[in-house]
């Protein structure tokens, strides 16, 4: 496994973001991390540019996550920042925390370049946003991955794999759905 290093994404680093996720592409389907943070009518009517400048924003606003880098190439992708910044995933049947969401951080979103795909980085990955939310000054953080109960198909462990948290240290608060634990790592 290559020695990768982590760095939080900022705006002098969006276009590392933007060459792992493909300008054109935007990684899975276009969504450019935007899915969780606008209602979905708005998120509906975006063009792909439209949510790609959206994140390009966010990301100068505050923290969106990390980057994992292959020396200067950004191999990985991990979604990550306070709760407050994710409306849409607050108010999820699945994903609402169980507490005051105040200083809880929330993992939502993972994107590995082909190449580098189960290989481990997703492990990497989480412990390395989970430093990051602990030095911003985050209380938890939490995540809603998949428990898959089958063989997972393509695109469908982009939210994270539980086994792989679990491995983290998060541990599971609670169960909503049969397929997707609330976990949630303390500090």
């Amino acid at each position: 496994m290559s020695d990768f290093s982590f760095r939080p994404l900022t705006p002098d680093r969006f276009d590392d973001l933007v060459d792992l996720f493909g300008a054109e592409r935007g990684a899975s389907g276009g969504c450019w991390c935007m899915w969780w943070r606008v209602p979905t009518k708005t998120f509906n009517g975006m063009s792909r540019d439209a949510r790609r400048a959206a994140f390009e924003a966010a990301a100068g606003a505050g923290p969106t996550g990390i980057l994992a880098y292959d020396g200067a190439t950004a191999v990985g992708w991990c979604a990550v920042g306070p709760r407050a910044s994710l409306p849409k995933l607050n108010r999820s049947r699945v994903a609402a925390t169980l507490d005051d969401p105040e200083g809880v951080w929330m993992i939502n979103c993972f994107f590995v370049r082909k190449g580098y795909r189960g290989g481990g980085l997703m492990g990497r990955l989480i412990a390395a946003a989970a430093d990051y939310a602990r030095g911003e000054g985050a209380r938890a953080v939490e995540a809603c991955p998949v428990d898959p109960k089958r063989a997972l198909q393509w695109g469908e462990g982009f939210i994270g794999i539980a086994s792989q948290f679990a491995t983290a240290g998060f541990a599971e608060v609670t169960r909503r759905s049969p397929t997707r634990p609330l976990m949630r790592l303390e500090f």
